[in-house]
């Protein structure tokens, strides 16, 4: 394993919440923090970074603009596929509402989902702040697909569920964060939720599969599918 640190970073109220590893990819030293800004992260000295936001962007313009990681990570999650919500084509990063966004794309075979009208602001910071190079160590990962590779099974609880939080927090104490409970007493609510934690931390554990060469990624062979930037759009877990 590099020597190089590990992180996961998930999108939240405040920001960007990021989880790292501690030396040699070890759960038990890991730290957390929050930040309003993708830049104001400490991103440049981890040699791996699994982020939970889309990376490469379909244009869209003459199509429903779907990407094929998205159609292959739905598979993979029975019951839960709608946690997968079709990634927002790039001319809808600057648009002035979600009217005017599920007006457009509806024109072009697809509207947009709310939930991925409130993920513009982090995917047009995310999207401005990557070139493709970045992606050899900054990769999208998908929460959901990390639980479920590391519990052992395609299916659990949806996770703000009482059970969903319970099957969550034993995956993660089973892989050694036992500071879980103070971390959650710490976390300041008014930023982030107990679940953006959750998913931090098991993001962090896919940037630990990364640099073991276990990580799987999903995207089109032999090449994968990229956007006008030239960003790879491929998820790992």
């Amino acid at each position: 394993m590099s020597s190089g640190s590990l992180a996961g970073v998930d999108g939240c109220k405040g920001g960007w919440l990021m989880v790292r590893l501690g030396p040699g990819g070890d759960p038990a030293g890991a730290d957390w923090e929050i930040s309003p800004e993708w830049a104001g992260l400490e991103t440049a000295s981890s040699t791996f970074v699994a982020v939970d936001m889309p990376i490469g962007l379909p244009d869209g313009s003459a199509d429903p603009g779907r990407r094929v990681c998205d159609s292959l990570a739905r598979r993979l999650l029975p019951g839960a596929a709608s946690t997968v919500f079709p990634t927002p084509r790039r001319p809808m990063l600057t648009m002035p509402d979600y009217a005017s966004a599920n007006a457009w794309g509806k024109t072009r075979g697809a509207g947009l989902a709310k939930q991925a009208w409130f993920l513009i602001p982090r995917i047009r910071e995310l999207d401005a702040a990557l070139v493709p190079a970045d992606q050899g160590r900054i990769r999208e990962t998908h929460p959901e697909l990390v639980f479920r590779v590391l519990a052992g099974t395609p299916r659990l609880a949806p996770k703000k569920t009482p059970e969903g939080r319970d099957q969550r927090r034993a995956v993660l104490t089973a892989a050694g964060f036992h500071q879980l409970e103070a971390w959650r007493a710490a976390l300041p609510r008014a930023k982030a939720a107990e679940d953006d934690l959750n998913d931090a931390c098991v993001l962090a554990l896919a940037a630990r599969r990364m640099a073991k060469g276990t990580a799987i990624c999903l995207t089109t062979t032999p090449k994968p599918e990229r956007d006008a930037r030239g960003l790879a759009m491929e998820i790992w877990y």
